[in-house]
């Protein structure tokens, strides 16, 4: 559809597991925090290299660790170069803390033990969404991406402040976006979020509310 012609953006979730039961079973645990998003999915890393260079991208990638066509961690670092700009969330039975901090250090958005329960996994992807950055507390090293973004002022993330500082700026959501390199529907689950953490109503609220943090 043309840009501008005034219809909303479907969110975009892709999911990546050579196991299609493994793909099913995540897009159920995480369907309520996406209602009505569109799930697309990959079986190998070429498949899922393939996906993320789609226009539009995927809003969020849920990659499994170990993908046909990848050996670990190769498949993380190709996805963060061909693709920096899309949420990355590890999904990985292999919940080694070393790997996982180096996962967080190539940049991505979360690691997800495949033994966490339904109702964990969509709360880790309801922070995800938000801009935030899910690990496993037992994983926890407080020095991580994790833990920084954990304590950005006034509850808000790294991301979420970056898109107050462009409210307050007067920017559109379609401006916001295309400055954030993300799609009109990550801007609109980082508002939501935004005037969660701040207990506020609309863009000028949050701006006030906020301004105390804002450079």
């Amino acid at each position: 559809m043309p840009e501008g012609a005034g219809q909303t953006h479907e969110l975009r979730i892709a999911i990546a597991d050579d196991h299609p039961l493994m793909r099913d079973a995540l897009a159920s645990a995480i369907g309520s925090v996406a209602p009505g998003a569109k799930f697309i999915e990959a079986g190998t890393l070429d498949a899922t290299l393939a996906l993320v260079a789609q226009t539009p991208g995927p809003d969020l990638l849920l990659m499994d660790l170990h993908m046909p066509g990848a050996d670990g961690l190769s498949g993380v670092r190709a996805v963060r170069t061909r693709a920096p700009q899309i949420p990355l969330a590890v999904v990985s039975a292999d919940d080694d803390p070393a790997a996982v901090r180096t996962m967080l250090a190539l940049g991505v958005a979360g690691f997800i033990p495949k033994t966490e329960s339904p109702a964990v996994i969509a709360s880790a992807v309801r922070l995800i969404l938000a801009g935030g950055v899910y690990v496993p507390p037992r994983l926890m090293d407080h020095g991580s991406p994790a833990a920084r973004a954990s304590e950005a002022p006034s509850g808000l993330t790294g991301r979420q402040m970056d898109v107050v500082r462009l409210l307050a700026r007067g920017m559109s959501n379609k401006a916001i976006a295309r400055e954030l390199n993300v799609s009109e529907g990550t801007v609109k689950v980082h508002l939501l979020a935004v005037f969660r953490a701040l207990d506020v109503r609309n863009r000028t609220s949050a701006v006030l509310a906020a301004q105390r943090f804002l450079d």
